[in-house]
């Protein structure tokens, strides 16, 4: 599809976007269109050289590593030779005096209440809707549905009252554990009611407190006959929901009837890795959905069993207080947008030479005057900040860049300087060895940090392609240099003083349908010292939420602020397999499974626009896919082609077998084309196969130069 420009001043603008910026995103904000193109104009004139320079740098590094490998081929890495080499180049920096963020106007769902974190693709309404509103998630809807309760109706349709006493008993035994009832347990109660400003339990014919009576805030409804009870623990809410007529309360003596969980707390919307946006007819599609939640109109009509719904986003929720007076808990979760990072441009607008606009310049411009609307109604962020996720920079340089960035945004439209936040993602080799001077570049602004263990392997790989041979994927997690990496993470947060004003944040669980692992394993994200951590879905946000009530996290940081720190010798240690003695079967194998799940992640990226998908790997187990996923998978075949342990033709045949599996993974897709009826004419196949066997040349491993060409192609051929 050939996209058609207008000339505004120094400017060409695609007409879809020109149109929306003019009359939908500016408009009732005090910011013209005329104003808004002519400051854009003159700071991307700007911004773009110094954008292009830092793409330069990132190749420069990486071509002098290259080098300083090769020559040093065969040989045990020296650290102390490996460390002065990386100051002499600029990649290793030197660390400054201590210091602590000043970041101001942080809302208490980024400062004071720890909790999970969704990350939804902001390209899709109808699941950025249900993000939002996923603040309140019913914790008996999402035990019932997954595999944390173990029953013989697990998969049915039909309601199976032994699971759902199950969900009841695992509820009850829970807030024994967290919300204690002094003298008794919540299993039988047979009623909630109020009485001088307290919650009363009673059952057999007794009646009961909360052994810490602050745990009960409030009520709706009669005293005596409540409809809903809140309760509070570790600054999280539990709402008890009492209607003896409900369905769900048939068999429970208290009538209650379900049991609502406060579950994501913030939300980031992303632009980014999980979107498969490439043109102005998509970029457009996700500045209006994020420009519907800032103003808070965003609706979507859609059908589901056979019925005509719509959903919206949720008003806040009001009680009455335990000593009468009115009360509101935030209805919705705080919603943070992720722009993309520096290397990308795009198509949407032209530069006076002709280039394409860099793509985070356009977005931190975009989605900031979206955010306009809200400084307005104040439905987001009660204290008027807007809150900016960066991935994908390299070291303080262009995190310093970021800023310079929002200081243009901030003058354009008007808004107080330091306005915009920027979350941090420590997700590149050169952040995480230089993050105290990264976070100091932004301590004005900065309201958040966080580990992303998929891209930060895939940047180690890349950055040390000519090392040697890189381990196994499923080794990295037990490696010397990512443990050190996150710990590292929260380490130096701590040390900056994130401690009440910030997030430290730990990555996604990627199996949504192993709900009984997560709640096994993800408590050790509380663990290391993370105030919030990724979830895929409302359901594992609830499910995740239990965790920050079992841990005072605040508590548990303090902790930890006194630990041995992360030694840097340890988080530059290079994760190579010393001489490698896999069996053709291990090998092929570990190739299978990355070529496998690669090729499920792309054939939807290039063919149908979908960027972030449940894959189902080798194993048919569903997992959350995207960019970063898929970077790792190709830059550890390309990692083991370069080093001779396998070979363009052995993954080639590896790549056609696989793409056989998924075809048949996927023959209940309508929309789903066969990779494996012609492999030389599946454009999905080819870029799929490029991004292994072009690898190594793709700037720091990234995924979205190959698949942005190939999509804007498919877009053309189906145009």
């Amino acid at each position: 599809m050939k996209l058609k420009y207008q000339t505004v001043n120094n400017l060409k603008i695609s007409d879809k976007l020109l149109s929306f910026v003019n009359e939908e995103l500016l408009k009732n904000t005090d910011i013209s269109p005329d104003q808004f193109w002519s400051g854009f104009d003159k700071a991307v004139h700007e911004l773009a050289p110094k954008n292009k320079e830092f793409i330069k740098f990132r190749d420069e590094l990486q071509n002098k590593i290259n080098d300083w490998h090769l020559k040093n081929k065969g040989k045990k890495v020296d650290m102390g030779e490996y460390k002065k080499f990386l100051k002499e180049i600029g990649y290793l920096k030197d660390v400054g005096p201590n210091f602590k963020i000043e970041t101001k106007n942080v809302d208490d769902e980024i400062a004071k209440i720890a909790g999970p974190q969704l990350v939804v693709p902001i390209m899709n309404a109808r699941y950025s809707l249900n993000a939002a509103n996923a603040r309140w998630v019913s914790l008996y809807d999402s035990l019932y549905g997954t595999d944390i309760i173990e029953s013989e109706e697990g998969g049915s349709e039909r309601y199976d009252p032994n699971r759902g006493q199950e969900v009841i008993k695992y509820v009850r035994e829970f807030f024994d554990k967290y919300i204690p009832i002094n003298g008794t347990s919540w299993k039988n109660i047979a009623s909630l009611k109020i009485k001088n400003n307290k919650l009363i339990i009673t059952k057999d014919n007794n009646e009961y407190n909360l052994l810490d009576e602050n745990k009960f805030i409030g009520h709706r409804g009669d005293i005596n006959k409540p409809e809903a009870i809140i309760l509070k623990n570790n600054n999280l809410h539990f709402e008890i929901i009492i209607n003896p007529r409900a369905f769900s309360a048939a068999h429970d003596i208290a009538g209650i009837s379900d049991v609502i969980a406060e579950s994501a707390i913030s939300t980031i919307c992303d632009n980014e890795d999980s979107v498969a946006a490439v043109d102005a007819e998509d970029k457009v599609v996700c500045y209006r959905n994020w420009l519907g939640l800032m103003k808070g109109d965003l609706k979507i009509q859609f059908e589901k069993n056979g019925k005509n719904l719509e959903r919206k986003l949720n008003p806040d929720r009001s009680f009455i207080s335990k000593d009468g007076k009115g009360l509101k808990l935030r209805g919705r979760s705080l919603l943070l947008i992720r722009n993309v990072g520096h290397l990308m441009t795009n198509p949407s607008i032209l530069l006076k030479d002709g280039s394409e606009v860099p793509e985070g310049i356009m977005d931190a411009f975009i989605t900031t005057a979206a955010a306009l609307h809200d400084l307005k109604n104040k439905k987001n962020s009660k204290n008027g900040s807007i809150y900016i996720v960066k991935p994908k920079m390299h070291g303080p340089e262009e995190t310093a860049f970021t800023n310079l960035i929002f200081n243009k945004v901030e003058e354009v439209l008007c808004i107080e300087q330091y306005t915009c936040k920027i979350g941090i993602m420590d997700e590149e080799r050169r952040t995480s060895v230089n993050l105290k001077e990264c976070i100091r570049s932004l301590k004005n602004r900065v309201f958040f940090i966080n580990t992303g263990f998929l891209d930060r392997t895939g940047d180690e790989m890349h950055t040390s392609m000519e090392a040697g041979p890189m381990i196994k994927k499923g080794d990295m997690k037990s490696s010397t240099w990512i443990s050190a990496y996150e710990n590292n993470n929260v380490d130096v947060g701590l040390a900056c003083g994130f401690f009440g004003k910030a997030q430290i944040g730990k990555g996604m669980w990627a199996a949504p349908d192993k709900m009984k692992q997560m709640i096994t394993e993800k408590i050790g994200h509380l663990k290391a010292g993370a105030n919030c951590a990724w979830v895929p879905s409302p359901t594992a946000a609830s499910l995740h939420a239990l965790h920050y009530h079992q841990i005072d996290i605040f508590a548990e940081q303090k902790k930890i602020s006194d630990r041995e720190k992360a030694k840097l010798d340890d988080l530059l240690t290079i994760p190579i397999a010393d001489r490698p003695n896999w069996s053709v079967d291990e090998i092929n194998a570990e190739i299978s499974n990355s070529a496998q799940t690669l090729l499920g992640y792309v054939v939807r990226w290039i063919d149908q626009g979908i960027g972030c998908s449940k894959v189902p790997d080798i194993n048919n187990v569903g997992l959350m896919e995207d960019r970063a996923t898929l970077r790792i998978s190709s830059q550890h075949i390309a990692n083991w082609i370069h080093h001779g342990i396998t070979t363009k033709i052995q993954v080639t045949e590896i790549m056609k077998e696989m793409a056989k599996v998924v075809d048949k993974q996927n023959e209940g897709d309508k929309n789903y084309k066969k990779m494996s009826d012609d492999y030389e004419k599946s454009l999905a196949f080819k870029t799929a196969c490029d991004l292994i066997f072009k690898g190594t040349e793709q700037p720091s491993g990234y995924t979205e130069p190959l698949l942005h060409l190939n999509r804007l192609e498919k877009k053309s051929i189906q145009n």
